[in-house]
């Protein structure tokens, strides 16, 4: 069922630290929160001070000061308009890189600013309009400045999908890869765009205002310009060129940071995500430990938690969680919202210009692969091939793909008929011959996950991939004729690509394994839960007793379509532990083949590489198979008894 609004952006205005923040620093620009309220103003003795440490001011009487302040830690500034200033112990900061400086204030220009307790400012050419909070350090700035109307990045609208517009997402700083997706895909839901628009629109209020803010702990340093950025609590901008009307989400513990020569213009950065090595972002938003970096470009996009980009541009793009893109490739215009997908080298995604405008779109489904030099032509649409491989150099023509874990290789074959343009499709490919990298992602996945706000499913075999396994399977049963050859006129999914009579059969041989895998299971599951329950229950009750899980409702089904509840309870599990073993076969078997197609051809393979039954994740994978099998048994004997 579709989520509303609120389900997906929950109780976000009152429990969002940003607007929280935000809400207290607009009642006296954090005085009160800074100061406790204790301001004075400076005594003449103070005054003399400042100045025979070679500060300056034109109207002193403008500038106030914590209660407890001492001069000792202020040379060679400037103060001009209101400014209030916290006290400085000269307690010793370490800046960067064993640079030692104390707490204070140093050949600085201060206009108009709030500054903190126990602050660094050093060599900072101008502070303008900021509340640096306590704890803050800017070292070797050009310019800190900010306007009277920050919006800190939050309201622009991110056009995704279609460059020229269609799918915009007006952005906000905690914005969300399942918010973004609802949004750019329910557009025939008036009623729900306008409550997001709404919903925006009070979120720019809240959060909108008249300076900018550095957050306690946080550090700007050997930055040329910063303008209208909330820098989050222990964020960092280090040697940037440019940062601009931004938000900078942080803690901590996951710390966010712009650095050595990056760009960023009108985005948000969540929580522990990087922008470095010279990468440039603008009109976008980086979920919580996203990456863009090494000359990486990330144009009007929305990029997923997990997610590092590197070398390549990505422009008006909706990319999901956990993908890898790591060398020189383009990626224009695509929705790829569950993302835990790969792009490889020199990969051309972006063929949405039609000469007449940039309006067409890519619609990529979760976990497919892309590699080497592949061309993709759009409007394309693989949502409904998850975990599908484009092999290297595949020139792609527009097309629907509707088959999971399939690969698409160049034509093996001039046929008759046939375009010359066409590919080859293997359904089903990854799934008999490729099973080690579907396995080892779901393991890579879960180790590597930094974000703490997202939830992810890491199972690849899941009620909405197997649902699909389902369909792809019955368009490839339910052929009229048998051929040789069939297109996407014998059998809708295939596309602009032909496939053969024994690729049709091999495909309908592993989604029935896999389908009929994942409801075992869903038995497995159930009857060890009953059991934890001291409950020993027949068959036919297991079978038959409905629940209140909609994944073992869906997992009850396929053993009733695939007619296995005609079968007992233990055979069932003797069938599932035999698949479970086959499988980890496969995976060794899937690394065995890279192993003796090396031999032949690196004549030192093993002195460099490790064999297939050594591999790291092949050992996992007989150990985890050992450990279900062992449960399985267990469970099998418990029954014998029952």
């Amino acid at each position: 069922m579709s989520k509303s609004l609120k389900d997906l952006v929950g109780d976000i205005f009152d429990a969002s630290e940003l607007l929280n923040s935000a809400e207290l620093l607009k009642k006296d620009r954090g005085i009160g929160i800074l100061f406790d309220k204790k301001i004075r103003g400076l005594s003449t003795e103070e005054i003399r001070a400042l100045e025979s440490q070679g500060n300056h001011s034109i109207s002193w009487e403008r500038v106030k000061v914590k209660e407890g302040f001492t001069t000792g830690f202020i040379f060679n500034s400037t103060f001009i308009g209101e400014c209030v200033l916290g006290t400085h112990t000269g307690a010793e900061r370490e800046i960067d890189g064993g640079v030692i400086v104390p707490s204070g204030i140093y050949n600085s220009t201060v206009i108009n600013s709030v500054i903190g307790s126990n602050t660094v400012v050093y060599n900072a050419g101008t502070v303008s309009n900021y509340v640096i909070e306590n704890q803050a350090v800017v070292y070797q700035v050009g310019s800190l400045t900010a306007s009277s109307n920050c919006t800190f990045g939050n309201g622009v609208e991110i056009a995704v999908g279609i460059e020229t517009g269609g799918r915009e997402i007006v952005s906000f700083a905690e914005l969300t890869i399942p918010v973004a997706t609802s949004v750019a895909m329910k557009r025939q839901d008036k009623t729900f765009l306008s409550e997001y628009r709404q919903f925006v629109e009070t979120y720019l209020k809240k959060c909108t205002l008249s300076f900018g803010v550095m957050e306690e702990g946080s550090t700007v340093r050997f930055t040329q310009k910063v303008e209208d950025v909330w820098i989050g609590r222990g964020a960092v901008i280090d040697g940037a060129v440019l940062v601009k009307n931004c938000t900078l989400l942080g803690s901590e513990e996951e710390p966010t940071e712009i650095s050595h020569g990056a760009l960023v213009k009108n985005s948000c950065l969540q929580w522990g995500s990087e922008v470095t090595s010279m990468s440039i972002v603008e009109d976008s938003i980086l979920t919580e430990h996203a990456t863009v970096e090494r000359h990486g470009k990330v144009i009007q996009s929305i990029i997923g938690p997990n997610t590092s980009i590197a070398e390549g541009e990505v422009t008006a793009c909706l990319v999901g969680p956990f993908v890898g893109f790591h060398h020189q490739a383009l990626l224009i215009a695509s929705l790829w919202p569950e993302g835990k997908g790969n792009v490889g080298y020199g990969a051309n995604i972006g063929s949405n210009h039609t000469s007449k405008a940039p309006d067409q779109e890519l619609i990529i489904g979760e976990g497919v692969f892309f590699g080497l030099g592949v061309n993709m032509k759009f409007p394309s649409n693989y949502s409904d091939a998850p975990y599908s491989i484009i092999a290297t150099a595949v020139d792609l023509l527009p097309q629907k793909v509707d088959f999971p874990f399939s690969l698409i290789n160049t034509a093996s074959r001039t046929l008759q008929d046939i375009s010359p343009s066409y590919n080859e499709i293997f359904p089903g490919w990854v799934l008999l011959h490729n099973i080690y990298t579907i396995r080892r992602n779901e393991g890579k996945y879960k180790r590597r996950n930094k974000a703490r706000r997202s939830s992810f499913v890491f199972d690849v075999f899941r009620r909405n991939i197997v649902q699909k396994l389902v369909t792809a399977r019955e368009r490839l049963s339910s052929v009229k004729e048998e051929k040789e050859i069939y297109t996407d006129s014998d059998i809708s999914g295939l596309g602009k690509n032909y496939m053969l009579e024994s690729s049709r059969k091999k495909g309908i041989e592993a989604y029935t394994f896999y389908i009929q895998y994942y409801a075992l299971r869903g038995l497995q599951e159930q009857v060890s839960l009953n059991l934890e329950k001291g409950i020993l229950k027949a068959s036919a009750d297991i079978y038959n007793e409905q629940s209140n899980d909609p994944e073992w409702e869906y997992q009850r089904e396929i053993l009733q379509d695939e007619g296995l509840r005609k079968t007992c309870i233990g055979d069932n599990l003797n069938r599932l532990l035999s698949m479970q073993k086959k499988i980890a076969q496969d995976t060794e078997n899937s690394k065995e083949r890279d192993d003796e197609r090396g031999e032949r051809i690196l004549q030192d393979l093993y002195t460099a590489h490790t064999k297939a039954g050594e591999d790291s994740f092949v050992k996992e994978t007989w150990d985890e198979t050992k450990r279900i099998s062992g449960e399985i048994k267990k469970l099998i004997d418990v029954l014998k008894k029952e």
